[in-house]
């Protein structure tokens, strides 16, 4: 895969990143923490299973698992070295399953599934 394909899949992963870290800053600015976990771990999936249906439709480079892995890891990288280290200067946030395993393991099988899906769909119709 060439390096423009790779920009397309990291875009991806950045835009559904965003909206999560969008949800977090308004969600921590109107309500409590645990509400905003609550809604983030409700978002997240969701997010994901949009920008998922657009590179699966628009671009499809990577199989479903590959771009679950990508996506997900993406996440991981950018909370570790920005959110953690930068911007909360802790790493509290990897202490909280709702935080952040259960959004994790949820981005990942969003994308994992809507990519199942949408290759079947597309192989039968």
């Amino acid at each position: 895969m060439n390096f423009k394909r790779w920009l397309i899949i990291l875009a991806h992963a950045f835009v559904g990143w965003m909206l999560c870290a969008a949800t977090m800053a308004v969600g921590t600015a109107v309500t409590s923490l645990q509400t905003t976990l609550i809604v983030h771990m409700i978002g997240a999936p969701i997010f994901f299973w949009a920008v998922s249906q657009v590179y699966f439709t628009k671009f499809n480079y990577t199989s479903p698992l590959l771009t679950a892995v990508v996506f997900v890891g993406f996440v991981i990288v950018i909370d570790f070295f920005v959110v953690a280290l930068l911007i909360n200067r802790s790493m509290e946030m990897f202490g909280s399953a709702l935080g952040t395993w259960i959004p994790f393991a949820l981005i990942f099988t969003s994308t994992l599934v809507t990519g199942l899906l949408t290759r079947h769909l597309c192989s039968h119709g």
